[in-house]
């Protein structure tokens, strides 16, 4: 499990071709303490360490290649690095598995102060579970989104989050990697599993929490 909250990016360094699969191997900007067989999100997609020796090499299945931005990624390109969470680390994101739900496109880019307003495209699949104020990864970054359309949301991005990640490398047209918020996957399948007491809906909507 993961934060959301990048400790760092790094250079990819080489990308080595497997059969089908890749070695991608990245360079941390800063200090990066990881061994053998640990888990980094790497743009949020759940990698293991294979080989580290001032670079850090992670096998890339075609499987990850095909349903994440990380096919797509090009020696020198930066990519956001966040080590697995620890039971004594403080949660100060949002819990992320680093199993990427899709792709996003970033639609739009524009400043508004000190801040600067993204709005992604995303596919259906993964819009029903973005909400507003709700969380959701973008490369392996937590982020609160701000408004929901029938096809987008958006988020604020504070200068230090542009300037900590790789987003601020990022324009229109660039893709990136979106995982939902896991709560609302577990509550859908609450909500349409079938049982001989009374179901979930059943009761919200005794509850008042759920309208007829």
């Amino acid at each position: 499990m993961f934060t959301g909250l990048v400790e760092t990016f790094g250079t990819i360094t080489s990308i080595r071709n497997t059969g089908n699969g890749i070695v991608l191997s990245v360079k941390p900007l800063s200090e990066f303490e990881v061994r053998l067989g640990d888990s980094v999100a790497v743009n949020g997609v759940c990698l293991t360490v294979t080989h580290h020796n001032g670079d850090i090499s992670f096998d890339v299945s075609p499987e990850s290649l095909k349903s994440t931005n990380l096919g797509a990624m090009k020696v020198s390109d930066k990519i956001n690095l966040e080590r697995a969470l620890r039971l004594s680390d403080r949660l100060g994101g949002h819990i992320v598995s680093g199993h990427v739900d899709g792709i996003g496109t970033i639609r739009q880019k524009k400043q508004a102060g000190e801040y600067t307003f993204y709005t992604f495209d995303c596919p259906d699949e993964i819009l029903k579970y973005v909400v507003q104020k709700g969380s959701i990864a973008i490369d392996g970054i937590s982020l609160t989104v701000v408004d929901v359309e029938h096809s987008s949301f958006s988020v604020a991005i504070i200068p230090h989050t542009l300037s900590a990640t790789n987003l601020g490398d990022k324009g229109v047209g660039n893709r990136v990697n979106l995982e939902a918020d896991i709560i609302g996957k577990y509550v859908e399948k609450l909500l349409g599993k079938k049982d001989t007491g009374p179901s979930l809906m059943g009761l919200l909507k005794e509850k008042g929490f759920v309208n007829e």
